[in-house]
C-alpha cells in the first residue's frame, strides 16, 4: 500500500480507535484502521462493567464484533505499525511498516506508543510515569488536523471510557470535516415529519417494515456468533511472556 489516500487515518485498533472510526465512516469519510497487534482489551479475562451486557461477555467476542462494525460502515485496514506522521501540504503522510498513506485527518488512539507522532509539532504531557498527548476533550491536538483519543490522551483505561472518548473524538472529526449527511441516529417513522419537523441532520427517520427488517438482522447476527463461538484463552502481554522465558 503506497501513496493511497483517505480522509481519515485512525492509528490503533483498540476500542478508542474503533469508536473513533465507526462515526467518521457512517458519515462517508473514507477511513483507514492501521493497527499492528492484539489490543489491550483482548488481553483482558472478562469484561464485566461495559453497559448493556448483565452478566459479562468475553472481550475477544466483543472486539470480534466490533471488528465487524467498522467493516459494515466501510473502514479499511492496514495490519501494519506506524512508524511515522509528517505533515504535508493538504494534511498528513503517515509512514508504517507496510506501506505509506496520506490522510486530510489523523486519530492517534495507540496506546501506549506515541512516537510515530515526534515528526510534528505536537504536546506531550507526562502523568505517574507516562506519556500522554495533550488533547481537548474533544481530541483536538496542537497540530491542526491531528487528534487523540482514549488512553493516549490520558483519558481512563475502562472499556467504556475508551469508547466513549473514541465516539467523542469521532463526532469531533465529523463536525469539522462537516460532511453532507451521516447516519448517527434512526427514528421510527413520523418521529418528526408527523409534528411538522424536518428530520435533524444526521438522523434517518424508517418505516415500521425496515424498523422489524433491521431489529432481525442484528438478533440474528447476534444469536449466530454467540452459537458459534468458542472460548478462546487471552494472549498474554509480551512481558509476561517474556517472564516466562
Amino acid at each position: 500500500m503506497t501513496n493511497e489516500r483517505y480522509d481519515v487515518v485512525v492509528v490503533g485498533g483498540g476500542i478508542a480507535g474503533l469508536s473513533a472510526a465507526l462515526y467518521t465512516a457512517r458519515a462517508d469519510l473514507d477511513t483507514l484502521v492501521v493497527n499492528d497487534g492484539v489490543s489491550i482489551l483482548e488481553r483482558n479475562a472478562i469484561l464485566e462493567n461495559f453497559p448493556g451486557f448483565p452478566a459479562g461477555i468475553d472481550p475477544r467476542l466483543f472486539c470480534l464484533m466490533l471488528d465487524e462494525q467498522i467493516e459494515r460502515a466501510g473502514c479499511s485496514r492496514l495490519d501494519a505499525r506506524a512508524e511515522a506522521v509528517r505533515s504535508a501540504a493538504d494534511g498528513f503522510v503517515v509512514r508504517t511498516d507496510g506501506g505509506t498513506v496520506e490522510a486530510e485527518r489523523v486519530v492517534a488512539a495507540s496506546w501506549a506508543d506515541g512516537e510515530y507522532l515526534e515528526p510534528l509539532d505536537v504536546a506531550f504531557e507526562r502523568s505517574g510515569g507516562k506519556r500522554f498527548v495533550s488533547a481537548t476533550d474533544g481530541g483536538r491536538t496542537a497540530v491542526d488536523g491531528l487528534y487523540a483519543a482514549g488512553r493516549l490522551a490520558n483519558r481512563y483505561h475502562q472499556a467504556i471510557v475508551a469508547a466513549g472518548h473514541g465516539s467523542q473524538v469521532g463526532l469531533t472529526v465529523v463536525g469539522d470535516a462537516d460532511p453532507d449527511f451521516y447516519n448517527d441516529w434512526v427514528t421510527p417513522e413520523g418521529y418528526f415529519t408527523n409534528r411538522g419537523h424536518e428530520v435533524p441532520k444526521g438522523c434517518e427517520e424508517i418505516s415500521e417494515e425496515e424498523r422489524r427488517r433491521r431489529a432481525r438482522r442484528g438478533h440474528d447476527r447476534l444469536r449466530t456468533y454467540l452459537e458459534e463461538w468458542e472460548d478462546e484463552t487471552p494472549v498474554p502481554h509480551p512481558s509476561f511472556v517474556d517472564d516466562l522465558e
